[in-house]
C-alpha cells in the first residue's frame, strides 16, 4: 500500500504549522467547531495559506446542520465560495441534505458550479443520510468529487467499522458510486487504524484527536506525529 492520507482540521495559522510539523498530508480549514464546521473567513484563509503549502481543503458550510438554510442563506454561501476561490481555495468541502435526508443535489450542484469544480470532499452529512448507497449514485457524476469523509455511523466510528470496512471493499472492487476516496474521521482513534487498514482505508482525518485537550487548545504537531508514527507502521 502507498503511504496513507492525514488530514487534519486546522482553525488557523498556528494550526496548520503544528499539523504539518507532525507529518499532515492535508488541512480541512474550518471555523467555529462548537457548530461542527463552518466556512473561515478569507482573512484566516489568507493567512493559513501563506504559513504553509500543504493542500488545504475549506469548509463551506454556513450554519449547523446539513440543509442549506434556504434561498437567502445559498445565495450568501455561493458569494463565500466564490471568494475563496478568488482568493486562490482550491479544494473545498461540503454536503447537504435535504429534509428527507436525500442528497440536496441543487444546493450541491450550485456550489460544485461556483468553485469551477476543484476537488471536493462531500464531508459527514452522508452519515446521516436516508441511503448512503443511492446519495453516492446520484453524486456519482459531479465534477471534482474526490472523497467522502465517513465514520460509517453519524455515532461515530465506533459504531460504523463495519460499515467503512463494507464501503472499502466496494471501493476496491470498482462498483459505481464508490469510485472517491473514503477518508475516515468521527471519533477516530489510534486503536481503530490497523482495522482499517487491513480493511483497505488509507486516508483518515482527525480533529480533536490532533489536540492534547481537545477543541480549547491548538493542533499539536506531537499528537500529529503519533498519528503519522501509528498509520506508517
Amino acid at each position: 500500500m502507498s503511504r496513507p492520507i492525514l488530514e487534519v482540521i486546522a482553525l488557523d495559522a498556528d494550526d496548520a504549522r503544528a499539523a504539518r510539523a507532525g507529518g499532515a498530508d492535508r488541512l480541512e480549514l474550518v471555523a467555529d467547531m462548537a457548530a461542527d464546521g463552518l466556512t473561515p473567513s478569507d482573512e484566516t484563509f489568507d493567512r493559513v495559506r501563506s504559513a504553509v503549502d500543504l493542500p488545504l481543503r475549506v469548509m463551506l458550510r454556513a450554519a449547523d446542520g446539513f440543509t442549506s438554510g434556504g434561498p437567502a442563506a445559498l445565495d450568501a454561501l455561493l458569494a463565500r465560495a466564490r471568494a475563496l476561490r478568488a482568493a486562490g481555495a482550491d479544494e473545498f468541502v461540503l454536503g447537504f441534505l435535504d429534509e428527507s435526508g436525500q442528497p440536496d443535489l441543487r444546493v450541491v450542484e450550485a456550489l460544485v458550479a461556483a468553485t469551477d469544480g476543484s476537488p471536493w470532499t462531500f464531508h459527514r452529512a452522508i452519515d446521516r443520510a436516508a441511503d448512503r448507497d443511492g446519495l453516492r449514485k446520484q453524486l456519482a457524476d459531479l465534477p471534482g468529487l474526490d472523497t467522502y469523509l465517513t465514520a460509517g455511523s453519524p455515532r461515530g466510528v465506533d459504531d460504523g467499522l463495519e460499515v467503512l470496512r463494507t464501503e472499502a471493499a466496494r471501493g476496491a472492487a470498482r462498483e459505481p458510486g464508490y469510485g472517491p476516496r473514503l477518508l475516515a474521521g468521527g471519533g477516530l482513534r489510534l486503536e481503530h487504524v490497523p482495522v482499517l487498514r487491513a480493511a483497505g482505508v488509507d486516508a483518515f482525518h482527525i480533529g480533536g484527536a490532533a489536540r492534547t485537550a481537545g477543541w480549547t487548545s491548538p493542533v499539536s504537531a506531537t499528537a500529529v506525529r503519533a498519528w503519522r508514527t501509528t498509520l506508517d507502521a
